[in-house]
């Protein structure tokens, strides 16, 4: 009992911080006040990631270099979260053809002070963060700009709510395991299940929350948080069990690390993100 009471408190925190920053700016009565206090708390979020990243690999004796990796996690949300100008294709052409390779570079030439004997595996490592963890955060922010708050609040509840199906159709008709290695609770069935309750929740919540967006909008970008969500969910099961650890950190007692909270959404937002930019 003493358990489930932790575990709800630790989610009620979880929920109010991300819930008050998104919606700070209605609170407030500042949108850009609001757009500071959320990109505040990704940029926290972005930074505990990291952490947790770097400790779950040096454990197998990687050696990233961390103060290059805060500065990596840093410098993302600031792009999305200042008023730059140009939205999602001018972050993402200025990121993807510009500062990547430079920034891998310069994870490179940092590995010539360091002693370790697989310095391109390091140089990869401390690249690893920014790419899975805090650009898909900072996307996060650039959704709220460019569709509102309501928009990211709508994919993280078809998250919640395609796990939440997953969870009880499992559990009702659950019988072809999924994927035995990496997550031995999933199934086939209950995965469908979770899926058709997601596409549910999009094709008839989305309009009302988000009016400007089309009702199959709505609908693709539901079976996108459930399929890649699902995928997600996976994969950061499997960087787990490749590390020897059941969670990825405690800053959430009762429900892991920053990783463990949004391992979903964190492999969603650059699908979802992609969809918004070519299709609406």
């Amino acid at each position: 009992m003493k358990t489930f009471w932790i575990r709800t408190a630790s989610a009620a925190v979880y929920v109010l911080l991300f819930l008050g920053t998104l919606y700070s700016g209605r609170l407030t009565g500042n949108a850009l006040l609001g757009q500071v206090f959320f990109g505040a708390f990704l940029l926290f979020v972005a930074v505990g990631c990291t952490f947790e990243f770097f400790r779950m690999v040096e454990q197998q004796g990687a050696k990233p270099s961390r103060v290059l990796g805060y500065l990596f996690a840093v410098g993302a949300l600031l792009v999305y979260v200042l008023p730059l100008g140009g939205g999602y294709g001018f972050a993402l052409m200025l990121l993807a053809y510009t500062l990547f390779p430079a920034l891998f570079g310069l994870s490179a030439i940092v590995q010539l002070w360091h002693h370790s004997e697989q310095p391109f595996r390091d140089a990869a490592y401390t690249m690893v963060p920014l790419l899975y963890a805090s650009l898909p955060l900072a996307l996060m922010s650039a959704m709220v700009a460019d569709l509102g708050d309501h928009a990211l609040l709508m994919v993280v509840a078809m998250v919640w709510v395609n796990d939440s199906g997953a969870y009880i159709g499992g559990s009702l008709f659950g019988k072809h395991k999924m994927w035995p290695r990496h997550s031995p609770g999933k199934t086939w069935e209950g995965t469908a299940f979770g899926v058709l309750v997601a596409a549910v929740f999009g094709l008839f919540v989305g309009p009302l929350m988000v009016p400007s967006v089309a009702w199959y909008h709505w609908l693709a970008i539901a079976l996108i948080c459930s399929v890649v969500g699902t995928l997600g969910d996976l994969v950061e099961s499997m960087l787990k069990r490749s590390v020897g650890v059941k969670d990825s950190g405690n800053i959430m007692p009762g429900h892991g690390g920053f990783l463990d909270r949004f391992d979903s959404l964190l492999v969603i937002m650059p699908f979802v993100s992609i969809y918004i930019m070519i299709v609406l």
